[in-house]
């Protein structure tokens, strides 16, 4: 149930910054994953180190929030699918620089996430 809620409003969040970041950015990249993929790497390696090594936190609450909330924020799935489809669509260099950009972006955000938390 915890589970399920969070991810209930993970999927929306994602939903809403996908939106908002097309209209501010355009729809010739998939920035609204890459953004909330940022984001969501940086938020599980801060909540899973407060969760687990500065608060005890009731197992329910860690679930709802990192397999709830972050695991229907984060989109792994849209990202392979946008990066297939940019390759597709015979833009190349594009599906490359979302992989990059992803995959560099993400670990650098969990990492920031990790001294963030482990810092307070």
């Amino acid at each position: 149930m915890f589970v399920a809620i969070g991810g209930g409003i993970g999927s929306v969040t994602r939903y809403l910054t996908s939106v908002w970041a097309a209209g501010r950015f355009g729809a010739d990249f998939p920035y609204g994953t890459l953004i909330v993929n940022i984001i969501g790497c940086f938020l599980i390696g801060l909540f899973m180190v407060l969760a687990t090594e500065k608060i005890s936190l009731p197992n329910h609450w860690r679930l709802m929030i990192a397999s709830g909330f972050l695991g229907g924020l984060t989109t792994f799935s849209s990202f392979g699918y946008e990066t297939l489809k940019l390759v597709q669509d015979g833009a190349l260099a594009p599906a490359l620089q979302n992989v990059a950009a992803n995959l560099i972006s993400g670990l650098i955000a969990t990492w920031l996430g990790i001294i963030a938390a482990r810092s307070i």
